[in-house]
């Protein structure tokens, strides 16, 4: 399968986070914007943007978007972010991205949860009208955050579902603040009517993926620790959880010390319900295309793994019914070609 076939399919992302995806040139658009410097050459830029090669954690990992946090704090950077990233998958042959982000990293500066939200969902819905793609947001609580800041944002933008706000997600410091630690505010977010994912198994503790599928969450952001865990992984596939695959951002946050510890076998082979994502496309450097490259190199995954993948993940997506049906039939048309 060469790059130009990989390039040419038809693709859905579900865990994509919206800071860790902005272009470069959309990066010095936000600067200007924030009036603030940036080196003249895009390889010192991108040295600033992209997490360094010998990252040591996750925690490590996150700390490349720290650089990022100050350039979104008004409503235009927001939108022109928003707009770049799902442009950037358009590119690529992505019918449907749902693009993450935590409102509170973009409230410096006066703006409130739902203006943050509000700006983020027109730069996605712009992005849908010129370029076709399917474009929802996610909004992340912040684990290491106050319990009472989160679910006081979480109140004041569960009402924008109709803009296109489709669910909630938990990221952040992982390992400090397991899903035995947020019991209350999953509770809480999940009786706020919207569906949820959450980031579990990224930090090497297996037990987390059990956690978050004893409270009932039915999609896993990494899910990485579950490698030699055939207990957990029963329980996963027992529940029909979808995993949120993220190969090269485990690399680089040493989830993994090695393609050999990567779960996707595994997964496969239990029948797990599967999807491949970018997690961050400029911090880690790639996009879906370079994702299917490595599952291919190294796992030899197939045209018609990939359309299962990808049904996978619209099944699982928090878009509406009617909208699943039409990108289910997009997705089968799309693969014809390739799987006669």
């Amino acid at each position: 399968m060469d790059r130009k076939i990989i390039q040419n399919l038809a693709k859905t992302e579900l865990h994509c986070h919206l800071d860790g995806s902005i272009s470069l040139k959309t990066i010095r658009c936000l600067a200007a914007m924030a009036n603030r410097d940036l080196p003249q050459s895009d390889d010192d830029l991108k040295r600033l943007v992209t997490a360094p090669k010998d990252s040591k954690s996750l925690m490590d990992y996150l700390k490349t978007f720290d650089y990022i946090r100050p350039l979104l704090q008004t409503k235009e950077a927001l939108s022109l972010a928003a707009y770049d990233v799902a442009k950037q998958a358009s590119q690529e042959n992505v019918i449907y991205i749902e693009v993450r982000f935590a409102p509170e990293l973009s409230m410096d500066e006066g703006l409130s949860a739902s203006e943050v939200v509000l700006a983020v969902l027109a730069g996605l819905q712009q992005a849908g009208d010129e370029f076709g793609i399917v474009a929802k947001g996610l909004v992340c609580g912040m684990r290491q955050s106050p319990p009472s800041l989160t679910q006081e944002l979480f109140r004041e933008i569960a009402r924008l579902s109709e803009a296109g706000l489709v669910g909630f997600d938990f990221a952040g410091n992982e390992h400090d603040f397991p899903p035995s630690d947020l019991v209350d505010l999953i509770r809480y977010t999940q009786s706020l009517g919207r569906p949820m994912t959450l980031h579990a198994g990224e930090c090497g503790c297996p037990h987390y993926i059990s956690e978050a599928v004893e409270l009932g969450i039915k999609r896993l952001g990494h899910v990485t620790a579950i490698h030699h865990q055939p207990a957990i992984l029963a329980e996963v596939v027992k529940h029909q959880v979808t995993a949120e695959l993220c190969l090269t951002s485990n690399l680089q946050t040493k989830a993994i010390g090695r393609i050999d510890d990567f779960p996707y076998l595994e997964l496969k082979a239990a029948g797990a319900k599967i999807t491949i994502n970018t997690d961050n496309r400029t911090v880690s450097d790639t996009n879906l295309s370079k994702e299917y490259a490595l599952f291919v190199k190294h796992f030899g995954v197939t045209i018609a793994d990939f359309l299962a993948y990808n049904q996978n993940a619209i099944e699982a997506a928090f878009a509406a019914p009617d909208e699943k049906k039409d990108l289910l039939l997009k997705l089968e048309k799309a693969y014809e070609t390739y799987l006669k």
